[in-house]
């Protein structure tokens, strides 16, 4: 996708609640797929056995963990606070994108592009932490951009 993945992305980039990057949405199925287990049915192999394909979750745990371990590589987080994490994130991302869309509609526009992303990031995050958004965000699309 347009990110430029978890391994090289700084930790503050990833940390700036993804706001140069909406427009990928939730391409991150492929990271988080689970295979289901390997010689789960031995025998009858001639028998139609219905084998349980586990649906795709797409969640961030990877992307957060990735962020935890350039912050802090020596501490580790519970599966309790990973959902947490998680649900922040898909909140954030939720009313980011529907800020923009509503900015989008305002203007007659019918693309939400990085400066619809940015106004909502200024319009929904508080103060500083808009600042920084903001400038992680333009560091971000400048990155991708010039690759």
């Amino acid at each position: 996708g347009p990110q430029g993945g978890g391994e090289e992305a700084g930790g503050e980039e990833a940390r700036g609640g993804g706001e140069g990057r909406e427009g990928a949405g939730r391409e991150e199925a492929q990271a988080e797929k689970r295979l289901p287990a390997a010689g789960k049915s031995k025998g009858g192999g001639d028998k139609k056995s219905k084998k349980k394909s586990k649906k795709s979750v797409e969640t961030y745990k990877i992307y957060i963990f990735k962020v935890l371990k350039q912050v802090h590589p020596d501490i580790g987080i519970s599966s309790k606070a990973m959902s947490i994490m998680n649900s922040f994130i898909n909140d954030i991302f939720e009313k980011l994108a529907g800020e923009a869309a509503k900015l989008a509609r305002y203007n007659k526009k019918p693309t939400i592009t990085s400066r619809e992303i940015q106004t909502s990031v200024r319009l929904v995050l508080p103060g500083e932490l808009a600042k920084h958004a903001v400038s992680e965000g333009t560091k971000a699309v400048t990155k991708f951009t010039s690759s």
